[in-house]
């Protein structure tokens, strides 16, 4: 579970500001226990590219960590400063955690990383809020609701 101070206004103002600036695309990254988030680089569409088959989902409905973003996260985890959230967007579907999700956070039915996955809702361009998931010892479930930025800035 992630600390409360966590995912601050300001940090959430960065994820906010983040999922809108790759509108229509959906936007990926994580939160250090310190609160500094790293916005990381979706490779969904050069993945779809390579193979279709494989990798059916765009970046407009999927992401995927560049390799680089999974080492620092992996790497985190054994630091003094691990991610506690994972965060993406979902660009004009709103804040869930899809079938997609569970099958990118669960191995053999067991969570990946012991982290919190805060997806934001975004829609034409601006963030209309976003929703955390932990893992119940089940299945993941909604834990915190996040409001829109109050002034409407991204």
């Amino acid at each position: 579970m992630p600390d409360k101070d966590v995912l601050s206004p300001q940090t959430l103002q960065t994820i906010y500001r983040h999922a809108a600036e790759t509108y229509p695309e959906e936007c990926c990254g994580f939160v250090f226990a310190d609160a500094c988030v790293h916005q990381g680089q979706n490779i969904q569409d050069q993945l779809n590219q390579l193979d279709p088959e494989v990798y059916r989902r765009s970046a407009a409905n999927g992401y995927t960590f560049a390799v680089a973003d999974t080492l620092l996260l992996n790497r985190s985890l054994r630091g003094d400063n691990p991610a506690r959230v994972i965060y993406h967007s979902h660009p004009d579907v709103g804040a869930y955690f899809s079938s997609e999700d569970v099958d990118k956070a669960l191995f053999m039915g067991q969570p990946i990383h012991p982290v919190a996955y805060l997806v934001v809702d975004v829609r034409e361009g601006q963030a209309h809020g976003a929703k955390l998931f932990e893992w119940s010892g089940e299945e993941f479930v909604c834990s915190r609701e996040f409001p829109a930025p109050l002034d409407g800035r991204q």
